[in-house]
């Protein structure tokens, strides 16, 4: 039975690799858009330190995730336009594609990113004597860039 399955994975890699698709792949194209149009939409929600709201109304937030996704657009060849909200509304713009990515001290535990495309935990911190499991998150089911945010996250580059 061994022998069949690896002869059929085989044939399933040699059949995807011979049809050109890309594996993770983003059915919507939003890594592509990102890297086309220059700019990358990211919903921010407040949550210090991670998240700090605009020191004037035409500024950039703040925080440790606004530093690290303005460095993944980068490595994109983009520039973030920000969104702040608060998050539920930025959930739901994220579930509708208004936004690309989404920071805000987010863990693993929040119940709104059941609706949406999660990073791996990339950061553990203690909260009350409890481990905490911090996420990004991204439009759901575009696994190119998850894919590639997850990549930066590690330290790697993201193509």
């Amino acid at each position: 039975m061994t022998r069949v399955r690896a002869a059929a994975v085989l044939a399933g890699t040699l059949l995807l690799t011979g049809c050109g698709v890309d594996i993770p792949a983003d059915p919507d194209g939003t890594l592509a858009a990102i890297e086309r149009s220059g700019e990358l939409v990211v919903g921010v929600s407040p949550h210090p330190p991670f998240t700090t709201l605009p020191g004037s109304p035409d500024g950039p937030p703040g925080g440790t995730e606004v530093e690290r996704v303005t460095s993944f657009a980068e490595s994109l060849g983009a520039e973030p336009v920000w969104v702040v909200g608060g998050e539920e509304e930025l959930v739901r713009r994220l579930e509708e594609g208004e936004i690309q990515v989404l920071v805000g001290g987010l863990t693993d535990k929040n119940p709104h990113l059941t609706r949406t495309g999660t990073t791996r935990p990339y950061l553990t911190t203690t909260e009350d004597g409890r481990k905490v499991r911090h996420v990004m998150a991204v439009v759901p089911g575009e696994n190119a860039l998850l894919s590639a945010l997850e990549r930066f996250l590690d330290g790697e580059s993201p193509r």
